[in-house]
């Protein structure tokens, strides 16, 4: 990158290319993003700051720093309502600053029994084992592929749980799509406390109490005001 000041912006999303551990997104801290771009420490975070500022990268509780919120939005291709989006928002942020997760606002896209689960950032992961896809399912998909040894693969099983999550208003999912994960998640109601129309949660890492992130979720969906369906 060149020496401009958007240059050395781009220089530091640029080093947050690829995966981390276990497949998930980076997390950096700020000696790692001054290595990888090559600019003084100084310089780096004044940089980081104002990107944090701006919500294209988010702060963990440990101090790692990570792509934000703002990004994976503008780079959504997740089939997500404008509208449903911008009233979730704030509180995506407030839920991602108070568990160092992942906050995330998912939909789904195609017959309720076998669509496709669709994330703010464009992610696809498979909606039997997410807390998310618990949320949105009104039944078993028609396949159940095994990603760790903790997925549910019977649909009986599932179905199970799908009743147990809708008469709760919540779901938890430990390590059923990546090791290391847990994922808690609310449904997002229509107008005047209609129907499910998107789930709203955050990916934490196993070992946070869990009863300190329920709450969090539970706070941050009844934050949101779902927009009255377009005429």
């Amino acid at each position: 990158m060149g020496e401009s000041v958007a240059g050395r912006l781009f220089s530091v999303l640029d080093a947050f290319e690829g995966e981390g551990k276990g497949g998930r997104p980076p997390v950096l801290r700020l000696t790692d993003i001054a290595a990888r771009t090559g600019l003084p420490a100084p310089t780096a975070l004044r940089l980081v700051r104002e990107l944090v500022a701006w919500g294209g990268l988010e702060r963990g509780a440990d101090g790692g720093y990570r792509l934000g919120l703002r990004l994976r939005v503008l780079g959504a291709a997740a089939p997500c309502p404008r509208g449903l989006l911008d009233a979730a928002l704030p509180a995506l942020r407030a839920l991602g600053a108070r568990t160092g997760g992942r906050a995330d606002l998912a939909v789904l896209a195609g017959p309720s029994a076998d669509g496709v689960l669709c994330l703010v950032g464009g992610d696809r992961p498979p909606p039997h084992a997410t807390a998310y896809g618990k949320v949105l399912l009104a039944a078993p998909p028609a396949e159940l592929p095994r990603h760790t040894r903790h997925t549910v693969v019977s649909p009986g099983v599932l179905a199970g749980q799908l009743a147990r999550v809708r008469a709760a208003g919540l779901a938890v999912c430990a390590e059923e799509f990546r090791l290391g994960e847990v994922t808690v998640a609310a449904p997002v109601r229509g107008e005047g406390g209609g129907g499910t129309v998107g789930a709203l949660g955050v990916t934490v890492s196993t070992g946070v109490p869990l009863d300190r992130v329920v709450a969090a979720v539970r706070a941050a969906v009844a934050r949101v005001r779902s927009p009255a369906p377009a005429p």
